[in-house]
């Protein structure tokens, strides 16, 4: 179900319920919602109009009676006739099918619930992975936007690896963490994300398998389920993956690739030790096993740097390194980089060609201006004080109100904590009675399908009060669904 933008006139001499059944009638005879489309529950879609429940119920009966919709228990509501199908000789094409048999698998239901939720009004959102609009610099982007204006830019597409001058920034930038990359070894990419996406495309085939932290956030994409890929996890600890274990996973999985979050992990936080990095690089090497290192926290830490990225050690073009802007700046300039070796760069390149034509030329030169203005330097210390800051009021709240129910550890840096629930409850559940509150949670089932009682809890997005005081209906929440 797409986000709705449009709401009843409270203020108009129609009835609520008409002005809804006449938008729904509307959005059905246009083809916007085909046979089989899956209408909102009556609760939600109550929720996203500002309206009594009994109103779309109103407008859910009228409907109904007019053969336009049909609503059975446990499948919901969903588009059964249009206005030109009862007119018509033969029916629509049943978009319903393309839409099962296309190659891209869907977000899992409960990703797709929280995409749709996050745009609820007033949710509070503990587990939103980005950060809050208080610490996007807004002032400082007005700023870079004014240099550009006075600048003589080109507005046409760029080369295919990207901006020459913004891999020259990230090429001086990425010399700050002990990486070597010279500009033509980088791709500009629209975040990590598609870096992902490039990868499943061009360098692996249908049936491999990468291997990944368990739990990790590539659990909760498909990018390379829906390219025939499968994903095994290789279990996690305090100092990060198990890289004693890769060889044995390797062989027995027949594994492609590795992909790996070595700096304040997603989702449980984890900061990868020294020794473990290198152990598993030394790993990869001697199985030839290729790295993915994605690094988009790494600037994130809070009292002291993070050990240097894989890459910084990587002498044989074993490694492909994923960076961005998406965490550490702004996630709607839609910037990041990898880094690999020349060839297979160059063949990303070409793929990323023949998908978009390239990333936004006016974000690839708004990069350029943060990178070599010092702004982003800048910006990144004021927003490392202010996670700290949020972090540390989290793990308060917790103490308060949730050390006799609940395990975590403290991170020292990126945006999450891996809260183990102690009660054995259902957390679908409690992911459904906290959104009725209004409070939206990142299940732990998400990441990985047996973490079953833990949830991820982010301080990066919610503001103060709403951390605090959410995560003390949460701790009540969970002591009703335990009693």
């Amino acid at each position: 179900m797409s986000k709705i933008d449009w709401k009843p006139n409270k203020s108009s001499p129609v009835p609520l319920h008409q002005q809804i059944t006449d938008y729904i009638k509307e959005k059905i005879s246009n083809g916007e919602w085909t046979i089989g489309y899956k209408l909102p529950s009556q609760r939600t879609l109550a929720k996203m109009l500002e309206v009594n429940r009994s109103t779309v119920v109103a407008a859910f009966d009228e409907l109904i009676a007019e053969g336009l919709i049909e609503g059975r228990s446990g499948s919901g509501t969903k588009v059964v006739n249009n206005t030109w199908n009862l007119l018509a000789t033969t029916p629509p094409p049943d978009w319903g099918s393309y839409v099962n048999v296309g190659i891209h698998k869907p977000n899992l239901p409960t990703i797709q619930e929280i995409n749709k939720a996050e745009f609820i009004p007033n949710m509070n959102r503990l587990g939103t992975g980005e950060l809050s609009p208080n610490l996007i610099p807004s002032t400082l982007m007005k700023k870079v936007f004014n240099e550009l204006s006075i600048k003589e830019l080109s507005y046409g597409y760029e080369e295919p690896n990207g901006l020459l001058p913004l891999r020259e920034q990230i090429s001086l930038y990425l010399k700050t963490t002990g990486i070597s990359a010279s500009p033509s070894s980088i791709l500009i990419v629209s975040g990590a994300l598609q870096a992902l996406q490039l990868i499943s495309l061009g360098l692996l085939h249908k049936g491999s398998t990468v291997l990944t932290e368990k739990p990790s956030y590539l659990h909760s994409l498909n990018v390379f389920q829906s390219a025939g890929m499968r994903l095994v996890g290789v279990p996690l600890d305090k100092e990060g993956i198990q890289a004693r274990m890769v060889s044995h996973y390797k062989k027995q999985n027949g594994a492609a690739l590795l992909y790996t979050i070595p700096s304040y992990h997603n989702p449980t936080g984890t900061l990868m030790t020294v020794e473990r990095r290198n152990q598993l690089l030394n790993t990869c090497q001697q199985e030839q096993l290729p790295i993915i290192e994605d690094d988009v926290y790494r600037e994130l830490w809070f009292d002291e740097h993070p050990p240097k990225p894989l890459k910084a050690f990587d002498k044989n073009g074993l490694v492909l390194y994923l960076g961005s802007l998406s965490k550490s700046l702004s996630p709607g300039l839609r910037i990041g980089w990898m880094v690999g070796p020349e060839p297979v760069i160059e063949h990303l390149a070409d793929i990323k060609m023949q998908t978009d034509y390239g990333s936004s030329s006016l974000s690839q030169w708004a990069a350029v201006e943060w990178f070599s203005s010092g702004l982003y330097e800048q910006h990144l210390h004021e927003v490392r004080k202010q996670l700290k800051i949020r972090r540390d009021l989290t793990l308060n709240t917790l103490n308060k109100y949730f050390s006799d129910i609940a395990v975590w550890e403290k991170p020292s840096g990126g945006f999450y904590i891996w809260l183990r629930l102690l009660p054995t409850i259902s957390i679908r559940k409690l992911f459904e009675m906290t959104l009725t509150e209004g409070i939206l949670l990142n299940p732990g089932n998400v990441y990985d399908h047996h973490a079953q009682q833990y949830l991820r809890i982010s301080y990066s997005f919610a503001s103060l009060t709403d951390l605090e005081d959410g995560l003390h209906r949460l701790s009540n929440i969970i002591r009703r669904l335990d009693q």
